[in-house]
């Protein structure tokens, strides 16, 4: 799988940092001098073992795990609606289920997907998705992790969330990599 990145890596956080706990998604933060693990690099975050813990850490303080944060994501000025969709399913696929090293795409959690012009060249980009258990303490913290990765796209102002549960989520709307990855192939 591209992008896909299992380690132990250690570290020590160069600054304090705030970090979110797996899977309660209680925001902590965590000081300058902490040591642990980073356990997955995937999508532009961190997911890190702390003191039998883990945490998530955004891709905006990589810095502070000694890493470089993703770059912009760049869009010609020509860009069509069906431009801006390539790159909203693109950065879909840099959401990361902490616990589990696959995208929200391949896990099936994304929906739909739906574009419309908000004025003067900008656009709203509208996703339907769910999870894969609706008890997820990571719920909230993946829907932001959406909504913040589809606002960095160059015309898009706006991205709307819409968390739903029905149809509830099974297996079977996994891909076929996501269901090999997971040995449920």
């Amino acid at each position: 799988m591209s992008g896909f990145s299992l380690s132990s890596e250690p570290f020590t956080l160069e600054r304090d940092c705030v970090a979110v706990m797996v899977p309660q998604g209680e925001s902590v933060t965590l000081p300058a001098g902490q040591i642990g693990y980073i356990t997955q690099a995937l999508g532009g975050s961190f997911t890190v073992y702390v003191e039998g813990n883990l945490f998530r850490i955004a891709g905006h303080d990589a810095d502070a795990l000694g890493k470089e944060p993703p770059p912009p994501i760049e869009l010609a000025a020509d860009a069509s609606d069906h431009d801006v969709e390539k790159l909203v399913w693109e950065q879909l696929r840099t959401v990361f289920d902490p616990e589990i090293p696959i995208n929200v795409v391949e896990l099936g959690l994304v929906y739909d997907v739906a574009i419309d012009p908000a004025g003067d060249g900008a656009r709203k980009v509208y996703v339907k998705m769910t999870l894969t258990a609706p008890g997820c303490g990571m719920g909230d913290i993946l829907v932001d992790d959406v909504r913040t990765k589809l606002e960095l796209i160059p015309t898009v102002a706006d991205a709307d969330v819409d968390l739903v549960f029905d149809p509830p989520w099974n297996h079977s709307m996994m891909s076929d990599a996501a269901k090999l990855e997971t040995g449920m192939l």
